[in-house]
């Protein structure tokens, strides 16, 4: 079934991220982004009939019903989404899809994480112990987070196609610019250069730790109703005019390849669904949780030929106000990533752009935002095409 603008993102509530939030509860921040997101789309609150969450510690099971009761809604379509960096992207559609079939009205859809200050250890996914063959058999052996993974994945690009040291760090350069323009990011009014990218410590080689995501806290939350009550509320609609999904692995051991990547499918399902083409598509709003991510993602999205990404970065500006805008938030690397609305910032940033409401940084004439979720070490991707126009 193709829901092809029968829904669109009407409301956006974000926090502001920040390094840590002592005392905070990830409900509470769930609640105070969903309420800001609701308040922004002038949708009443009763008329929320929907609503989509990701799995949070503080609720073991039952975590949409956790939500319903403390924010008081009362819900038709509930639904728990479990993608990693992938989740804001894969609510967005699901809750198109259900939009569309009728199983509800106005869906609201909720990401966050809180962060605390603690010495010695962190609280893994969801506080439950992992009893999965990758903790069995990879993680005692030193496979322990992300940043290994995707330190492969870069080195086999450059053993694969060739890539500069250079060309890599210009993308965060030009994303820490964005973010200059957006006071809500952690690195705001603080601008970096090629060398100092560069020379800041490497962390798993070849990646610099400029490179690499800034983890932080916070909450993100969009309000989608269908594309006739949209047409009706204060805010221009961002319609959902293509989505598509792709799973292949959880631990790299187990990905079909290291440079060819399942963003590949989900972007060619979204773009098909949409009937837009890439050279229309004037914001690429891609999960960047590292350079390489975003590099393999330009690739295999179609905007240039696999093994030309160094040269496309290169040859193109990904400044807000350039010839192609780029995570004109200031992507992860600079506005942060507060967990899972990280991947959802991707989102609220392009649904802004496409409703005109992104001040400074506002790309100018845009029609079509392209957006893509990135869950796992390169293993779950979801896609989107967002525009101005049904």
């Amino acid at each position: 079934m193709s829901f092809r603008g029968r829904a669109a993102i009407v409301g956006v509530g974000e926090l502001k991220p920040a390094r840590y939030t002592e005392g905070e509860t990830t409900i509470g921040m769930l609640a105070k982004a969903g309420m800001l997101a609701v308040e922004d789309s002038g949708v009443p609150f009763e008329e929320i009939d929907g609503m989509l969450v990701h799995p949070i510690a503080e609720a073991s099971f039952l975590v949409p019903s956790t939500m319903a009761e403390f924010l008081g809604l009362k819900l038709n379509y509930a639904e728990t989404v479990d993608l990693g960096g992938a989740t804001g992207a894969g609510m967005v559609w699901r809750a198109a899809a259900a939009i569309a079939e009728g199983r509800c009205n106005t869906c609201l859809c909720l990401t966050g994480a809180r962060r605390e200050q603690r010495a010695g250890g962190r609280m893994g996914w969801g506080g439950m112990q992992d009893r999965s063959p990758y903790a069995e058999f990879e993680s005692p052996y030193g496979a322990v987070g992300a940043n290994f993974g995707y330190a492969m994945i870069a080195n086999r690009y450059m053993y694969e196609y060739g890539v500069s040291p250079e060309q890599l760090a210009k993308i965060a350069v030009q994303q820490r610019y964005n973010a200059c323009a957006n006071s809500d990011a952690i690195f705001y009014g603080e601008p970096i250069t090629t060398e100092d990218v560069l020379g800041s410590p490497v962390i798993v080689d070849p990646l610099h730790m400029l490179e690499i995501v800034m983890p932080c806290a916070g909450a993100a939350a969009l309000v989608i109703t269908s594309a006739e009550r949209a047409a009706k509320l204060k805010n221009n609609p961002a319609y959902i005019l293509g989505a598509g999904e792709r799973l292949t692995h959880k631990a790299i051991t187990y990905a079909p390849s290291l440079t060819d990547t399942p963003i590949k499918a989900a972007a060619a399902a979204a773009f098909d669904m949409a009937g837009v083409r890439r050279e229309q598509v004037g914001l690429a709003s891609i999960y960047d949780c590292y350079t390489i991510t975003v590099l393999l993602s330009l690739e295999d999205a179609g905007f240039c030929g696999k093994g030309e990404g160094g040269r496309f970065v290169e040859e193109h500006d990904f400044r807000y106000h350039g010839d192609f805008p780029l995570n004109t938030h200031g992507g992860q690397l600079s506005f942060g990533q507060p967990g899972l609305a990280g991947g959802m910032s991707h989102v609220t940033e392009a649904a802004r752009q496409v409703q005109g409401r992104s001040g400074e940084r506002q790309v100018k004439d845009l029609e079509f935002a392209f957006v893509n979720g990135n869950g796992g070490i390169v293993s779950e991707q979801a896609s989107l095409i967002l525009g101005r126009n049904r």
